[in-house]
Formats: structure tokens, C-alpha cells, sequence
């Protein structure tokens, strides 16, 4: 896991580390942003099965020139599993929306001893998963957001199935919220790794039965008047017993 500064300026000299070993195979990162160089740091620390989860500011799913280089050679060495895009004011130090990447080494299938119980893994080198959960999340500390353990616990099993065999029984695409991509689909997409560009969008205002509201309205609207007319007869009754007719 790491949490490196995001779109982190003149991180290096022109000329320095430019044949650095954690470069090996991509491009050297961009001296205008670290975001890539964190990126193939962490990249190049992973063993033959080795998973990494780490954050970075959202620019950096959707950058052009060398960073796209970059993002395309990834994605072509079947590094990337999933990107998670997460709600704003999750973090005391910023209040933006940031993006959650996980990278797996070993996307192909597999069996795997967990807790006991064997795990068959499929092959997910050709895939890469979405998840937007910008609209996820409830009220923390007044001005902050975070996820309740239900909304961690769905989120995780919907990834786990999503890697396993049997996921055409236990993963679905659901709009608004998470989409299976396709390396052929991504290139589409010029290599761009933008959830929303994936994910089917969801109108949430048709999904309002605009009757039932409005009906709703009407009753909320009708007691509020007798209230308020009941209420100028009690102060009307009020000012005549004490003499001082409205």
C-alpha cells in the first residue's frame, strides 16, 4: 500500500535518472510529474505474484505523451487489475476525489491456498476493472466522508468474484457503479483508464417516480397549510380575548 504526493513538480534534473533500472521496459517518467515515476517505483518492487494498492490524483488515469507510453505499456503487460475511483473529502489533507490503483503481477489463472481453503483465480490478463464510488460513502466527522463496512464489505466481494472462476454466476457490470473493460475497449478508448468512460452512466433523476413525489409533496404541502390556518385562528382568538381585534 502507499499513498505517494500527488502530481509531485521538477521531482528530477533533465538528465538525472534517466537509465534508472526501475524505468526498465517503459519509458522514462515525465520531469513535469512524478505521478508515473511513483507509479513503475512501486511496480518494480513487486515479486512474480506480488499486488500493490496505492493512491494518486486523478490526472493521472487520462495523461498524454510519455505518460501515456507509459500507462499503454502497463496495460500491455497486464499490470493493472482495477482502478477505483473514490468519493471527494475522504482525507484530511485534500478534499478531492482521488483514484485507488491496484496492480497484480500474476493476472493469469491460478489455484491459491487462503485461510485454509483453495482459491481458483481466472485469467485476467485482457481485463481491467472499474469501480466508480464517488456517490458511495456517508458523513464522517461533519465535514468528511467514509465508507460504513457494509458498502467495504460489498465493494471487496464484488472484487474477489470479479478475479475468480464461476464470476459469470457472481459478477455483473451494474451501471453507475463498476464495468469489466477489455484490453481491445481500453485501446479504443485511447488508453485512457477513466472509470466514467467504461462504466454505463445512470441517470439517478429517472429512477425518481416523479407521481409518487409530487403526491407525496402534495400531502407534506396540505398539512403545513392547516397548520398554518389553525395556527392564525389560535392567535386571531387570542388577541379578541384580550381585546384587540385583528
Amino acid at each position: 500500500m502507499a499513498n505517494p504526493p500527488f502530481n509531485q513538480k521538477a521531482w528530477r534534473a533533465e538528465n538525472e535518472l534517466k537509465d534508472d533500472p526501475r524505468w526498465a521496459g517503459y519509458e522514462t517518467p515525465p520531469t513535469s510529474n512524478a505521478n508515473y515515476g511513483w507509479i513503475l517505483n512501486i511496480v518494480s518492487k513487486l515479486s512474480v505474484n506480488g499486488t500493490a494498492g496505492f493512491l494518486l490524483a486523478n490526472g493521472a488515469l487520462s495523461g498524454d505523451g510519455t505518460e501515456l507510453a507509459i500507462r499503454k505499456q502497463l496495460l500491455q503487460n497486464h499490470v493493472v487489475e482495477a482502478i477505483v475511483i473514490l468519493p471527494h473529502k475522504m482525507f484530511y489533507s485534500t478534499d478531492i476525489s482521488v483514484t485507488l490503483w491496484i496492480l497484480n503481477n500474476n493476472k493469469k489463472a491460478r489455484v491459491v491456498e487462503q485461510n485454509g481453503k483453495l482459491v481458483k483465480y481466472r485469467n485476467r490478463e485482457n481485463e481491467v476493472l472499474f469501480v466508480d464510488l464517488r456517490q458511495w460513502g456517508e458523513p464522517f466527522e461533519k465535514k468528511y466522508v467514509q465508507f460504513p463496512l457494509e458498502q467495504i464489505t460489498k465493494v471487496a466481494e464484488n472484487f474477489h468474484n470479479w478475479q475468480r472462476e464461476g464470476y459469470e454466476q457472481t459478477y455483473h457490470n451494474e451501471a453507475g457503479y463498476c464495468y469489466s473493460a477489455t484490453l481491445d475497449e481500453i485501446e479504443k478508448k485511447g488508453w485512457s483508464l477513466v472509470p466514467s468512460k467504461y462504466i454505463e452512466f445512470r441517470n439517478r433523476d429517472e429512477q425518481i417516480d416523479f407521481d409518487t413525489k409530487m403526491r407525496q409533496l402534495q400531502t407534506e404541502i396540505r398539512d403545513l397549510l392547516v397548520q398554518e390556518e389553525e395556527s392564525r385562528k389560535e392567535l386571531k382568538a387570542l388577541f379578541d380575548k384580550l381585546g384587540y381585534t385583528l
